[in-house]
């Protein structure tokens, strides 16, 4: 039976590339790259730090500024935590749309050290009311505060109107993390444009190795942080531990082989969604679709999520993954949790809730029409 995976939001296949200088890395790199008195790890040492300057360069930010990590999660936590015990924050913004490493942490922030925390409000389609984002920075001006906004939405592609956010960010003198982890590797994201402080990033996402990512922070954030990990003086004394050499360089080549042939890869992406818009349309005629992620110009080219008209069961998936098709509800962190999806309960009538299952579909590189035939034909089968 054909098998197809549409669920590249959660994790991206490994391009070959990035295996091979994966296994070319495990194979002879033998050295720490903290042993700089010998050969070996300073030949580890190049290793991470060419890769560091490769990621710097594909998005216009500066070496020193990339701090590496486990992933996105670690990256998110390292951002918001570090911005409360070492930055002072004293209030959080942010919405009901973010990843829950975001939610979850600042509600763990909120607790343990009484951080102040608003939702800026949203509309049914996941757009943010800036008046209200406006409001809630004037209450708390004489607070330190941290907005945190996801660039693009994991779940239901939403692209931030970053330049409405700078401005407010600069006029209330507020700091900003923007959670990158759908955008880095997907979309032309650069650093001296985006203004952000704070970004994060997962190789998963974009054709590379599970377990690495980076955060992304500022020169002048970065000497006020002190160690996020103690025990010793690696990655600037914020994360201390032996790099993940292989991982970091599977990382490096991942990005720059996206952003090599970017304008290929997201032209072929960009087609698969609207080609899938127009064959959903067909078998759904009053399809809706959650979010802007069926409006080109305002979502990440590779994600799609709408609502399939049928009782709500939450053995669904599977059902379509015995059928031959990985797709998904939502955020794969929440994938274990029979709950519906925050973000969709967020934007989503109760009336409609009851009576529709949110599916999202997240397109990559290695997807064909083929593949989006074979869907739409089992959701076809199935409402029959």
């Amino acid at each position: 039976m054909k098998r197809v995976y549409l669920d590249n939001a959660a994790s991206t296949p490994i391009r070959n590339e990035v295996l091979k200088v994966i296994m070319n890395t495990l194979k002879y790199s033998l050295g720490n790259p903290s042993s700089v008195q010998h050969s070996y790890g300073r030949e580890a040492r190049s290793i991470l730090e060419e890769s560091r300057i490769c990621i710097a360069k594909n998005i216009k930010a500066s070496p020193s500024e990339i701090i590496f990590t486990s992933g996105g999660t670690e990256a998110n936590n390292l951002v918001l935590r570090s911005s409360v015990l070492d930055l002072g924050i004293q209030h959080i913004l942010t919405s009901q749309l973010e990843h829950t490493s975001v939610l979850q942490t600042i509600l763990d922030l909120s607790i343990k050290y009484k951080i102040s925390v608003d939702f800026i409000s949203i509309n049914k389609k996941g757009i943010l009311d800036f008046n209200n984002m406006e409001e809630n920075l004037k209450k708390n001006i004489y607070k330190k505060t941290l907005v945190s906004l996801m660039y693009a939405n994991n779940e239901i592609g939403n692209l931030l109107e970053v330049d409405q956010v700078v401005f407010l960010c600069k006029k209330y003198n507020a700091y900003f993390h923007s959670d990158t982890i759908q955008g880095i590797g997907n979309l032309p994201i650069n650093m001296e444009q985006l203004s952000c402080d704070f970004a994060t990033a997962s190789a998963h996402k974009f054709y590379g190795p599970k377990g690495i990512g980076f955060a992304f922070i500022r020169h002048h954030l970065l000497k006020k942080m002190k160690p996020f990990i103690t025990g010793g003086v690696q990655e600037y004394g914020i994360r201390s531990g032996t790099e993940n050499i292989h991982g970091i360089a599977g990382l490096s080549e991942a990005l720059r082989l996206f952003y090599c042939n970017f304008t290929n890869h997201i032209k072929k992406i960009q087609d698969l969604k609207s080609y899938c818009i127009l064959e959903l349309k067909k078998i759904i005629p009053n399809i809706i679709f959650n979010g802007l992620s069926s409006h080109p110009e305002k979502s990440t080219p590779s994600i799609l999520n709408f609502l399939y008209p049928i009782k709500p069961d939450h053995l669904f998936y599977f059902h379509l993954d015995i059928m031959g098709v990985a797709v998904s509800k939502g955020s794969s962190c929440n994938s274990k949790n029979q709950k519906k999806s925050h973000v969709i309960q967020s934007i989503t009538d109760e009336y409609l809730l009851k009576r529709t299952m949110p599916i999202r579909i997240s397109f990559g590189i290695f997807n064909e029409k083929k593949d989006i035939d074979l869907l739409v034909n089992i959701l076809q089968k199935i409402r029959k």
